[in-house]
This record gives C-alpha cells, structure tokens and sequence, in this order.
C-alpha cells in the first residue's frame, strides 16, 4: 500500500491538481467559478486504482481542498462516490444546499 504522504500539487497553469505515486502521474481536472472547485476528471491508473492508492490520494486532494475557502462540486462520478462514502466528513466542502 502507500508508505509515504501523497503531496498534492495545484498546477494553476493546466487547472489541475496533480501527484505522483509511484512514478506514475495522477490527475484531476478541474474549473473554478467564483468560490467552487468543479473536480472534472480524474486521470489514475488502472494499474494504481487496483493496488488501493485511489481512496487515499482522495483523501490526500480533499484536505489539501479543505485547508482552502473553496467549496467543491464533484462531477467526476468517481470523486463523488467517495465524498458520498465519506459524507460526513466531507460535507463542510459542499457548497450549501447540494447533496451528493
């Protein structure tokens, strides 16, 4: 499994939050309206999902998300399921009134 934290890097420039595990880069798309963080699509692995790395670079983009003041729309069907997963956890991220 994963020995070490997933860093997060906000590449500004491509709209995308990005990592590397394992030598492999992991992306997110994303778009920005006014204070919500739209999570587009999600570039990992097949390789990477089936060895358990998706549930904690979730986890590792959502708190590097959180320390922010954005609030984030999940469009991405597998972001959303895990923020569903987790709903309680997440739910201060949601912008008000949206439930997933």
């Amino acid at each position: 499994m994963i020995d070490e934290e997933i860093k997060i890097k906000d590449n500004e420039f491509l709209r995308q939050f990005e990592s590397v595990i394992n030598g492999e880069l992991v992306i997110v798309e994303y778009s920005q309206q006014e204070r919500k963080v739209f999570l587009t699509k999600l570039k990992m692995a097949d390789e990477l999902k089936e060895n358990g790395f998706l549930e904690p670079f979730l986890e590792s983009l959502l708190s590097y998300i959180q320390e922010g003041t954005h609030k984030v729309v999940p469009t991405n069907p597998e972001i959303a399921k895990h923020m569903r997963k987790y709903r309680r956890k997440y739910k201060d991220l949601l912008p008000v009134g949206m439930n997933i």
